[in-house]
């Protein structure tokens, strides 16, 4: 068999392996197999060339998928479970035992207020934070 189709499969096989397995690591490996592969068909270069080719690509690979998540991670709250709660207003409710406790939709949540916050139950809230599942809030300010 042709060493240019090995690689080729050996690639797919990794491809294949990647939808199996958790992670992103075997993409790059793969994909950098095919390329070497296509390049091994193309051009029949000795084993040293092949070696450093496929490291070549590997790294290029790998380059590309750590640009990728820096510019994931640019949005660090985007996907996040507070995303959608952070921001928004709730009204604090009376307290039920140590806990204060915000209304928030149609959904209660066990809250805190942020340090030197004052605020009466039936008082408008906004969320600043979420620590585990208790929302950080403070009291609005009148006209806001």
């Amino acid at each position: 068999m042709d060493a240019g189709l090995i690689w080729v499969l050996a690639g797919l096989l990794l491809l294949g392996a990647e939808l199996a397995l958790p992670g992103i690591f075997l993409l790059w490996v793969g994909l950098a197999a095919i390329a070497t592969g296509v390049l091994v068909l193309l051009a029949a270069p000795p084993f040293w060339l092949v070696a450093v080719a496929f490291v070549a690509f590997l790294s290029a690979g790998i380059a590309v998928a750590m640009r990728l998540k820096r510019q994931t991670n640019a949005h660090p709250t985007l996907n996040t479970p507070d995303a959608g709660l952070v921001g928004r207003q709730g009204v604090l409710l009376p307290p039920e035992g140590p806990q204060q406790r915000v209304r928030l939709g149609d959904s209660d949540w066990p809250a805190r207020l942020t340090r030197h916050a004052h605020a009466r139950p039936g008082e408008t809230v906004r969320v600043e934070a979420v620590d585990g599942t208790t929302l950080v809030v403070r009291p609005l300010e009148a006209g806001h």
